[in-house]
């Protein structure tokens, strides 16, 4: 044979590209020298992707030659502490699409010590299950004997020859395109937006799962530890869980016809998804319902930001697209055009978006999802609006543009205009008239309107004949504890947003709208007031230079008053005396005593009334914001 032919094979397979999943739960006795291990490593491989460390272990998926990957994967074998990893190792194209390369982390090297591998929930109330609870291994022939069996893990065991359910553990975007469709097996789809959206699924529909056999599968397997372990925590009846080894690509390698999976597996790499050899297209175009499984675009849902199926022909620039979940919660149906540059289904209603890249410096606590941005709405203070507290919140934006859209609204409360004559004519005596008076105020028309979240309880609504208030004293730095009132008509108000602009990951309120933010914090169903904000959720709440909530106790029973709120939450204040001349600092602390303390976050900082976006605030910010991504 002619040794040139061989030299070029050997270049080709040289040269040949490939993907490389693997995780590892372990104990981990030094992360620094493990982060110093896949740094050297990898980068002498020139190895790009994502890899995660926790003390409990470590989740990789990286891209390069084969070559270089199965060095790698050497190197890691040779420490003890991979014993038995299972390395799925792909050959596949070199990424062509910069986007979705640039999306997936596949441009660079990413190497982030994090404190769970998969985050199970973003609530730090609830204490991840143990690992080594977690179900039942069970490789891709065994689970495909038990589909097979439809049901019959054990022919000698009556305890195992019972009722058997398939439970899908990924998010909706990836079930849309593929799935297991078992004959004679009752299959549950959770329909979740994100892995840690799953807890709260499992903890609703547990008589699905309790006294059965529950089969688990997800990708590549890493997300079905943590949930089957969290299954398996519930208790008598729900002992009997089981999970696919390897995931769904280990079954397809397996089966290279698909088995019993149909579809393609969604992968969160440049691949995007892989098929079988007999893969059907199950997905459909969003807007027409034409057959459509193709994610290369990356189009997203105007609203959650999840994933959407958009056919080529339905494609268009300037388009606003609601996914099945969002219409599910009536935030509109299919395709709407964007007027002005923005979202005009409130008037008041103001965005402020930007790409959807994660920055690297910001911690990534959920590495088996593709990046989503937190959607924030903000409230605004007293005698403010949607404009001007935008504007004040500019330099935060830009700052959390990469992982965060913060959406800004009007209070529901309108406000007179506020003039207050020149100083010399306040200081004249009563009974000194003046012939021509003080000068008038200007037009209201060139003003632009204030809003308020709470007002003192003789207030009036602004009429067109009262737009003008006149004042002959100083600002009062207290007035904010005598504004009671207005509550009830505020919380309907931010329901109709939440409805119409929802979902919201966590809300920011800044002064009196933080004493409004709070509230409705405290206001989240409870089994004493099982329904008071059904209509909102969210996940987190941000108060900056908030004032107690104790002002409200009216709004709310005393006795939901008494205990601590449980909804996570970051305090941003004016740590030293004088610093915050409009809200006391003490206010602003025992705000924060409200709230648990296993929950929340708290950062005094040394400026006034203003939310800081200097080092090392910032820094703390996006650190408490990351726990939600």
């Amino acid at each position: 044979m002619d040794p040139n032919i061989n030299s070029q094979e050997e270049q080709e397979d040289d040269d040949q590209y490939g993907v490389l999943l693997y995780y590892k739960y372990t104990q981990i006795p030094d992360l620094d020298d493990l982060f110093h291990f896949y740094d050297s490593n990898c980068n002498s491989l020139s190895l790009l992707g994502r890899v995660r460390l926790s003390p409990l272990g470590v989740n990789v998926t990286v891209g390069g030659k084969l070559r270089a990957l199965n060095k790698h994967i050497a190197a890691v074998e040779s420490n003890s502490l991979f014993e038995g990893t299972d390395f799925k190792l792909a050959a596949c194209g070199r990424p062509s699409n910069d986007k979705v390369a640039e999306e997936c982390g596949f441009t660079s090297l990413s190497i982030r010590i994090v404190k769970e591998l998969v985050t199970l929930s973003c609530n730090p109330l609830i204490k991840s299950p143990e690992i080594s609870h977690a179900g039942k291994h069970l490789s891709a022939a065994e689970f495909h004997s038990v589909l097979q069996k439809a049901g019959k893990l054990d022919k000698e065991s009556k305890e195992h020859n019972r009722e058997l359910v398939l439970l899908d553990a990924r998010n909706l975007y990836e079930t849309r395109i593929g799935k297991f469709h078992p004959p004679n097996v009752e299959t549950l789809d959770p329909g979740i937006r994100q892995y840690s959206d799953l807890p709260s699924w499992i903890d609703d529909n547990s008589d699905q799962l309790q006294g059965k056999s529950v089969l688990m599968y997800c990708t590549g397997g890493i997300r079905c530890e943590m949930a089957s372990a969290y299954i398996r925590s519930k208790g008598a009846g729900f002992e009997n869980v089981f999970q696919l080894y390897g995931g769904i690509q280990r079954y397809l390698e397996q089966f290279p016809d698909g088995g019993f999976f149909r579809g393609k597996n969604f992968v969160f790499d440049h691949r995007i998804s892989v098929g079988s050899s007999d893969a059907n297209i199950l997905g459909a175009c969003l807007l027409c319902g034409t057959s459509f499984d193709d994610y290369s675009s990356r189009l997203r849902c105007t609203y959650c930001r999840m994933l959407v199926l958009v056919c080529d022909s339905c494609q268009r620039k300037g388009s606003v697209y609601v996914c099945e979940l969002c219409q599910n919660h009536h935030k509109g149906v299919g395709l709407s055009s964007i007027e002005n540059g923005g979202i005009s289904s409130l008037p008041s209603v103001e965005t402020v978006s930007s790409d959807t890249k994660l920055s690297c410096q910001v911690p990534c606590r959920q590495a088996t999802g593709p990046p989503r941005k937190l959607r924030i709405l903000c409230l605004h203070g007293f005698r403010q609006n949607a404009s001007s507290f935008k504007g004040r919140t500019a330099s935060l934006a830009k700052k959390l543009k990469s992982i965060a859209e913060l959406v800004f609204v009007d209070a529901p409360h309108e406000l007179a205009f506020i003039y207050q004559p020149p100083s010399a004519l306040r200081e004249l005596p009563h009974n000194c008239a003046t012939q021509q008076g003080p000068p008038p105020p200007p037009p209201s028309e060139q003003c632009k309107k204030k809003y308020a979240w709470l007002v003192a309880p003789d207030f009036q609504e602004k009429t067109e004949s009262g737009n003008w208030e006149m004042v002959d004293g100083p600002f009062d730095p207290l007035q904010y504890q005598q504004q009671t009132a207005g509550f009830e008509e505020s919380l309907a108000y931010i329901k109709t947003v939440f409805a119409e602009e929802g979902p919201f990951d966590g809300v920011l309120g800044f002064s009196q709208g933080a004493a409004m933010a709070a509230a409705v914090a405290f206001a989240q169903p409870t089994q004493t007031t099982p329904s008071k904000t059904a209509e909102m959720q969210f996940r987190f709440v941000i108060l900056c230079s908030g004032f107690g909530i104790k002002l409200l106790k009216q709004e709310f029973h005393e006795e939901r008053m008494i205990k601590k709120c449980h909804c996570p939450s970051l305090h941003i204040f004016g740590k030293d005396h004088g610093k915050d001349r409009q809200i006391a600092t003490q206010e602003s602390r025992e705000l924060a005593s409200l709230f648990d303390d296993g929950c929340s976050t708290v950062i005094e900082h040394d400026s006034g009334h203003i939310i800081p976006t200097r080092h090392p605030y910032i820094d703390q910010i996006k650190d408490f914001l990351s726990r939600f991504l």
